[in-house]
């Protein structure tokens, strides 16, 4: 059974910084790639994507609102991915969810592309 378990939400003053992480358990990397995502979902919004990372390739999406404040990155664990979150504005508050698409990533940012969801963790950025 494919588990994905997030950590590392909390709040934080605006302006300051979080570093998620995302732990994928349960399955069998039986192709070379997959994509790894963060999404997040504010309340009365919709779940928009963030960042994915091609855990094969490396290759990187970001969501225009966090390009060159988040990072998204594969740690040494192949099944681990964090998102390092910088200059964190008020705006950033929602809960994130991490997700896995068992194929090379598509877009990246459509959750519909994913095939398995975390339970999510809390980020509240404070003014």
């Amino acid at each position: 059974q494919v588990q994905l378990v997030e950590s590392g939400g909390g709040s934080v003053q605006a302006g300051g910084s979080l570093r998620l992480s995302c732990r994928a358990s349960g399955y069998t990397d039986t192709v070379s790639s997959n994509c790894m995502g963060w999404f997040r979902q504010a309340p009365g919004k919709e779940r928009e994507g963030v960042a994915a990372i091609l855990t094969g390739g490396g290759r990187t999406y970001y969501a225009d609102s966090v390009k060159g404040r988040f990072t998204i990155s594969q740690d040494n664990a192949k099944n681990t991915v964090s998102l390092q979150m910088n200059s964190l504005k008020p705006e950033d508050t929602a809960m994130y969810y991490c997700a896995l698409r068992l194929y090379d990533c598509f877009s990246g940012l459509d959750q519909y592309e994913y095939h398995y969801w975390g339970q999510g963790t809390q980020v509240t950025v404070s003014s």
